[in-house]
């Protein structure tokens, strides 16, 4: 096969849709995807930005400016660039150890670095990381942000600095619990209720504006005294700052070079994580190398704008899709309908109460804990718990990136173990093994050529240890497919172990086949393997599972034929094998 040229690993995916043929109902789509995003991310954008220890028009910069770049320039069509709850932590620290021009030089420091990475075409290795540690991370994000919003939460006055560190802020929270505010615990609990209602009763609406608005004009009729935008910070500007550098020295360079290294690396992951949901809610493949070759391009512009670091979003990014977005230009219009929100509106902002926001963070939170996700893993191995665990712990005590490290390096450890334990030594056979009648006792049929030539049938092999490293790879392929069969068979036979990626990699699969109407049968996956499928959703009815090639490709046609083969001992014996 031709290796890909450099104009076809970095072409952004805005020229694609582009060179396809951009017309109205495009642009259209895109334009009320762009609306119905930009009303998620304005109250988030402001919300991210005080929780990191910045002004909240610091977010909406950060928002249009590198939120347009990442869409224009990046390797997917649905990514939705802005600032991330994942960053809280990191931008904290920065802020309060280096100041906010240092956190700017940072910025564009981590925005260069992505550059040289999607260069030197890194973009493909970050696909190794196992999927329990992405879980685990972004679980103890979630918790360090829930925490964090405590203070406004519950309106408390805290001596001093809030600390970032996890033990000691709970220490200072509880030595300030005496300092409650009623009326904000009241906005904290209207709004984070009508997020909950919105999304229950009405899904399509948007729950967190509506949840601002409402909080906004509740204080503002009733006189509340609790912190607003306005009271804590003057208010939001109406106009972009103009561009400048930060200040450059070799010393401050030297001082901010860590911080700007964890920012590229956890931008890396995040916004790669983001465009491989993207892919799998629409069946699309993004560029991986030239995805971070724009972000790298969009943190540098929100530097030079007064912004901070930038990443590719899940939650807006999935909004996007469901929304109907065609194509990057929904990104670009939503970074445009921000800069609108702030020229007509900035004064209104002002009247937020910070409660509202940290109700909104709150549920952001609530909602990165992949709940399902951690039972699965938990079920699955005690393996896969102890590095979702230690992720997860270390994420939340000590710093993400060591978590995520520890978290890498555990699992290439259980990786190296689960293939000791697949070596196999089995009993020699004979060179030549007798040959049997298509017809006699055992009721062999004789073979049908039909089997293997049906195209309402596609058959794939894997062979060899399907791991973490091997899951994108495999993902890739299947996605590939050009053709719309009735039904997949895949052959496990010669797989002789699977971990939870790559379980959640065909578990992804079976849905998209689903939605297809397509059926995928499962042959000759060992008991172990089965089980770990199983676990992972991969399960009947979409997904079902024959001992022998031969009987998964037989049942696949019966099924398409409308004879449904009956099956020895149940499907329920099939299931129990030990």
């Amino acid at each position: 096969m031709r290796e890909p040229g450099f104009a076809e690993l970095f072409t952004p995916k805005l020229f694609t849709v582009l060179r396809e043929g951009y017309g109205f109902s495009a642009l259209k789509a895109d334009a009320v995807a762009a609306l119905t995003v930009a009303v998620v991310a304005l109250p988030l954008s402001m919300a991210i930005a005080i929780a990191s220890g910045v002004t909240p028009d610091r977010g909406l910069h950060t928002a249009i400016v590198g939120g347009f770049l990442v869409s224009a320039l990046g390797g997917s069509r649905f990514q939705i660039g802005g600032p991330a709850g994942a960053f809280i932590v990191l931008v904290a620290a920065t802020v309060t150890q280096h100041g906010f021009d240092g956190l700017i030089l940072a910025t564009l420091l981590s925005g260069l670095i992505l550059l040289a990475m999607g260069l030197l075409r890194l973009g493909t290795f970050i696909k190794y990381i196992p999927y329990p540690v992405t879980v685990g991370f972004t679980a103890g994000i979630a918790v360090i942000i829930f925490a964090s919003q405590f203070k406004e939460l519950l309106g408390l006055t805290l001596i001093g600095k809030e600390p970032g560190a996890i033990i000691p802020k709970v220490a200072a929270l509880e030595g300030a619990w005496t300092t409650i505010s009623l009326p904000a615990v009241a906005i904290s609990l209207l709004s984070i209720m009508i997020i909950v209602a919105v999304r229950r009763l009405r899904p399509h609406w948007p729950a967190f504006l509506i949840a601002v608005c409402v909080g906004s004009i509740t204080t503002w009729m009733i006189g509340l005294p609790i912190e607003t935008i306005g009271t804590r910070f003057g208010g939001i500007p109406q106009l972009l700052p103009s561009p400048q550098l930060p200040a450059l020295s070799l010393t401050k360079i030297g001082a901010v070079l860590p911080a700007a290294l964890s920012f590229a690396l956890l931008g890396g992951i995040e916004s790669l994580l983001s465009a491989v949901v993207a892919d799998s809610m629409t069946g699309r493949r993004h560029r991986s190398n030239s995805e971070l070759v724009g972000q790298g391009i969009a943190n540098i512009g929100s530097a030079l704008f007064g912004g901070f670091c930038v990443t590719g979003t899940i939650a807006r990014t999935a909004t996007n899709v469901r929304a109907g977005a065609h194509g990057p230009v929904a990104g670009m219009l939503h970074a445009a309908f921000l800069l609108l929100f702030i020229l007509l509106a900035a004064p209104l902002l002002s009247y937020v109460p910070l409660a509202t926001l940290a109700a909104v963070l709150v549920v952001v939170a609530w909602n990165m804990i992949e709940k399902q996700e951690i039972a699965t893993l938990f079920r699955a191995s005690r393996g896969d718990a102890v590095v979702l665990l230690a992720t997860l712990l270390l994420v939340i005590f000590r710093d993400l990136t060591e978590g995520i490290l520890v978290g890498f390096g555990i699992g290439t450890l259980l990786f190296l173990h689960r293939m000791a334990q697949a070596v196999e030594i089995e009993r020699p056979q004979p060179l030549i093994e007798t040959d049997l009648a298509d017809r006699g006792e055992e009721g062999r049929t004789p073979y049908d050529v039909a089997l293997a030539t049906n195209p309402d049938v596609i058959v794939y092999r894997i062979s060899g240890a399907f791991f973490f490293g091997a899951a994108a790879s495999v993902a890739a392929a299947l996605d590939r497919i050009g053709e719309h069969p009735k039904a997949y068979v895949i052959d496990f036979s010669a797989v002789p172990l699977l971990d939870s990626t790559a379980a959640a990699t065909i578990e992804g699969f079976v849905r998209k086949a689903h939605r297809k109407g397509a059926i995928v049968y499962i042959a000759g996956a060992r008991p172990a393997v089965r089980r770990t499928l199983l676990t992972h959703g991969a399960r009947p009815p979409h997904a079902r599972y024959r001992k022998t090639l031969s009987g998964a490709v037989e049942a696949a046609h019966a099924d398409i034929e409308g004879t449904r083969l009956p099956e020895a001992g149940g499907m329920g014996s099939e299931l129990a094998e030990p």
